[in-house]
């Protein structure tokens, strides 16, 4: 028995240095367990008795071929390109037929609301740009607010589906030509909303806006707005639906922790995250009132004087152009509808200009 002076394992030898700690632990049955160290130092050993050596030679790289890469980038680069020249030379025809006739023109172009292209040759687009633009404002003024309303339906309302029915019916309505909606705003839906006319001008007509109109027909302009407003109504809401859908669920959660509501939650989190897209999805929509020909066509009546009641008829630039088509046959004429169409496409251009500009200031930054 060693006394508590002499331990055995204090007289270590020189012989005794080669022993590993495995030895160690396996000659002392009654020694205290090993420690961390100890055991991670034997696993070591282990395995590298266990791996047999490996003649490792340098490592090769792939070259790297940046031939596919560059490709792809030049054919991205000649298609923008390609949109670009498209773009500018529409432009540039439009200005080229355009300018002689406006310099023949007798009238003010941009104040007059003449359009007489015989002798006289005075033509004006003042009516017409009143009427394509308050029509397509009113539009907006019904859809957007009904679109955003069905895309929070669809994503944080309805389930299964009821969603994907109603998804599927507001879809649908794309798919319904213009030429169908202009029969149907002018014999179904314009005689329907002749009681509303009448109710809103007898209460708002001191308005200007709401003043009883010059013609007693259906073929208004509050009857087209709200025709453009249906057909614009599944644009608006697709775009509205997969911005809303794509909110992420940080902060959808974030609000349910703070103890918010639905309705708060979809106040706090949805709308602000959704908001640059919704305006975006709004101004393609008005981009495409603005451009609107067959079912504007149908319904407005056409009147000779200016009048500013939404109850009254009118014509848009579209409509023009398509009523006077079997007028082109001179260079004048012919420049006269190219110089409206020529207003229409840089009013359609600063529409989506401002819809970009909008849409990058209401991005939410990461």
């Amino acid at each position: 028995m060693p006394t508590p002076g002499n331990d055995p394992r204090q007289d270590v030898t020189p012989a005794d240095a080669d022993v590993s700690p495995a030895d160690v632990v396996a000659t002392e049955p009654h020694t205290e367990p090993p420690t961390p160290t100890v055991r991670r130092a034997v696993a070591t050993q282990r395995r590298a008795a266990s791996t047999p050596d490996v003649e490792t030679g340098p490592v090769t790289l792939a070259q790297v071929k940046p031939g596919t890469d560059l490709a792809f980038k030049s054919a991205t680069g000649i298609s923008a390109g390609m949109i670009v020249a498209v773009v500018g030379f529409i432009a540039l025809f439009l200005l080229a037929l355009a300018v002689p006739s406006l310099m023949r023109n007798n009238a003010n172009f941009l104040t007059s609301n003449e359009w007489d292209l015989g002798q006289n040759f005075r033509f004006g687009i003042l009516g017409l740009l009143w009427t394509t633009v308050f029509s397509s404002i009113i539009a907006m003024m019904i859809a957007v607010p009904i679109a955003i309303g069905v895309a929070l339906l669809i994503t944080h309302y309805a389930r299964g589906r009821l969603a994907n029915v109603v998804g599927f019916m507001v879809d649908l309505l794309a798919a319904v030509p213009s030429v169908v909606y202009g029969l149907w705003g002018l014999r179904i839906l314009g005689p329907t909303l002749v009681p509303l006319g009448e109710f809103l001008t007898r209460i708002l007509g001191w308005i200007p806006f709401f003043k009883p109109g010059l013609l007693p027909s259906p073929g208004t302009v509050f009857t087209a707005s709200t025709v453009l407003a249906i057909m614009i109504l599944p644009i608006v809401t697709s775009i509205s639906r997969d911005v809303f859908a794509q909110t992420p669920r940080d902060h959808i959660e974030a609000a349910w922790a703070l103890g918010a509501t639905k309705t708060e939650m979809i106040r706090t989190a949805v709308i602000p995250y959704g908001r640059s897209g919704v305006t975006a999805a709004a101004m393609l929509g008005l981009g495409r009132a603005l451009g609107e020909t067959v079912a504007v066509m149908i319904i407005l009546s056409t009147v000779q004087d200016l009048n500013f009641s939404i109850f009254d008829g009118g014509e848009t630039f579209a409509a023009r152009i398509a009523n006077g088509a079997g007028e082109l046959d001179s260079a004048d004429k012919t420049g006269a509808y190219i110089a409206a169409g020529l207003v229409l496409f840089v009013l359609t251009f600063v529409v989506n200009a401002f819809a970009r500009t909008l849409a990058n200031a209401g991005k939410v930054k990461a």
